[in-house]
């Protein structure tokens, strides 16, 4: 039994389906990612696991435990558990960048001041931004914004980390600064489900690739069977035009 269980997982957008059986299973501390076409579903996936696109049918489970994406207290359950960072940087404009980072822990959560501010601090320092406490996010790069955004993230102490195409709104000379933070986090053990157009960094932080296209996974495997064998021929076309670039 993995730590994120997915079956036949399926997702509409109104009449459209965009998830058409999913099946996914990963394991507590292994780094996830999926790849494919735009359109294939990846975000819609990670949206779907964390309940802003309830699915229309299938069973996610976590430590063997089902959620009920309709049921208020699941959800709650769901969320003290996994956390998502997206492309857009998300941040709350009126709220300094300490404040962004605890005030989920502090008024969600309910968590201890000091325990809170601590982490936060901590967080802060280890994503390269320990001077910018006071800082408000227009006074910041989208790359140290998206370094808030995965600290605010991480101050959740979640499981599960989601993160969708965390790069993709960056200036291409901020995006090893956001890669490094999370090539960091891959050593911490914690579970993580990747979105990302970076084929080289995929390869090197994933435990295992999963192929998206047209709303179901193709094909999972490690990144050296993924890139370098793939065993179906849909991977093999998409996997031969990214590498070709």
């Amino acid at each position: 039994m993995g730590h994120l269980e997915i079956r036949n997982l399926h997702c509409s957008y109104g009449a459209d389906d965009i998830l058409k059986s999913v099946d996914l299973s990963v394991d507590r501390g292994e780094v996830v990612s999926l790849i494919g076409p735009s359109g294939s579903g990846k975000s819609t996936l990670l949206r779907s696991l964390i309940g802003l696109t309830p699915p229309r049918m299938g069973t996610v489970e976590l430590d063997g435990e089902e959620i009920n994406y309709r049921n208020r207290q699941s959800l709650r359950h769901l969320r003290d558990k996994m956390a998502i960072v997206f492309q857009q940087y998300n941040l709350f404009q009126n709220m300094n960048v300490f404040r962004n980072v605890t005030v989920a822990p502090l008024k969600i959560k309910k968590r201890d001041k000091g325990a809170v501010e601590k982490t936060a601090t901590e967080l802060l320092d280890r994503v390269g931004i320990g001077d910018k406490h006071q800082a408000y996010p227009d006074e910041l790069s989208g790359g140290q914004q998206q370094r808030v955004a995965i600290a605010r993230a991480l101050a959740l102490a979640p499981e599960i980390l989601l993160l969708d195409e965390v790069t993709s709104a960056l200036d291409p000379e901020r995006v090893n600064e956001v890669l490094d933070v999370i090539r960091d986090l891959t050593r911490d053990g914690i579970t993580m489900l990747i979105v990302s157009h970076e084929m080289s960094f995929v390869k090197e932080v994933s435990t295992r690739v999963a192929m998206m296209d047209a709303g179901s996974v193709v094909e999972v495997g490690p990144p050296e069977q993924i890139f370098d064998a793939p065993k179906e021929q849909r991977t093999r076309d998409f996997v031969s035009k990214i590498l070709r670039h």
